[in-house]
């Protein structure tokens, strides 16, 4: 007597063909997580051939796209953090903080040391709000909400809440346009797709990930949780000292108050390409084409004479909007399976290790 052939847990061969409801999940997954933003981004462009179709001129597109390209810095090192379940609201103030350090330093010493001490000022914040977050079990939005009090503070009270001017040299490299392309879009490109590789062929990368994915499974596969952990921090932290420098030898200008548009910004720009805030997957590729529509859509509400109000609410609103159709595409997308069986119990702690560690080993070879 032949045994029946095994099942699928959730596609049984019993289920016959698959209907609507299983058709149009199976059509989401073909779509990806990270493909929606894309439709989002054709429509912004669309409606704004439309409705004001001058913020799609060439001399528009030129000054819009560094300010794009600024963001997509900030917002990758946030979605290093949001891959690791964590979130980052000192991101403000350290691109604040890093650009003033950059201005005052370069007074009296070169580009390039004043460029490096932003730097390592940068990663001294991120590895602080990593520290406290895995050695004394502080929520990350408090840690970092705390910090970026800290350095907001700290950052004012350094240049006595004057804006100090950033040389010659810098704004001239900041607005550069090798091949008509802003050279901080290239920055911004360059920068996208070196991490992207990183993290989708390195070792060290597929770690990154299973870290963020269960931290339980990668602590028993012997990996360092923590350092991963406080490594995204330290990412995030020089992204965004990165950005700030950018932005201030863009605009000529560096500020106390330089990154506060950034806070919201940078989650909704990770939010909106599809990252989940429950870690592990994430695009940062996804992320920097959210950061361009969200540049776009504040562009198109600015030549609408909108407020500034006004234009939070719809940062807001669009933020809210992608979570909910993630939700509705993503989150209930097995809902519509017929006869769907529960999957097999998960396997212990040890046996998830075993495997996790095998699978991480198997990278390597």
């Amino acid at each position: 007597m032949k045994a029946a052939p095994r099942e699928d847990p959730f596609f049984p061969v019993s289920a016959g063909k698959p209907d609507a409801g299983q058709g149009r999940a199976q059509a989401r997954l073909r779509v990806g997580e990270f493909g929606w933003i894309w439709f989002g981004l054709i429509a912004v462009f669309a409606v704004s051939v439309v409705v004001a179709p001058g913020t799609l001129r060439p001399d528009t597109l030129a000054s819009l796209l560094p300010f794009a390209g600024v963001l997509t810095v900030a917002s990758v090192g946030q979605t290093a953090v949001i891959q690791q379940r964590g979130l980052d609201l000192s991101i403000p103030g350290t691109m604040a903080m890093c650009a003033l350090a950059m201005a005052k330093m370069e007074i009296d010493h070169s580009l390039l040391i004043a460029a490096g001490a932003a730097v390592v000022l940068a990663a001294c914040i991120g590895a602080l709000n990593g520290l406290i977050v895995t050695k004394f079990s502080v929520t990350p939005i408090i840690t970092t909400l705390a910090v970026n009090a800290l350095l907001v503070g700290g950052a004012f009270t350094y240049v006595n809440g004057s804006a100090v001017s950033i040389s010659a040299t810098m704004t001239e490299f900041t607005r550069a346009k090798p091949a008509g392309v802003p050279a901080i879009v290239i920055i911004a490109i360059a920068l996208v797709v070196l991490l992207a590789l990183a993290l989708s062929k390195s070792v060290a990368g597929r770690r990154f990930i299973l870290v963020g994915a269960s931290p339980s499974a990668a602590r028993a596969a012997g990996i360092q949780v923590t350092r991963y952990q406080v490594g995204a921090y330290v990412v995030s932290s020089i992204c965004a000292g990165f950005a700030g420098v950018l932005l201030a030898g863009y605009t000529g200008t560096a500020t106390s108050d330089l990154g506060n548009p950034f806070l919201l910004l940078t989650i909704a720009a990770v939010v909106i390409g599809g990252t989940p805030l429950s870690g592990g997957r994430g695009s940062l590729i996804a992320t920097a084409a959210a950061a361009l529509f969200l540049t776009q859509l504040d562009q198109l509400s600015s030549s609408l004479g909108a407020p500034s109000s006004v234009q939070y609410f719809v940062q807001a609103g669009a933020l809210v909007l992608a979570t909910t159709l993630r939700y509705l595409a993503f989150g209930s997308m097995f809902r519509g399976c017929p006869n769907r069986r529960l999957p097999p119990p998960a396997p212990t702690a040890g046996a998830a290790g075993i495997e996790s560690h095998n699978q991480v080993e198997g990278l390597s070879s």
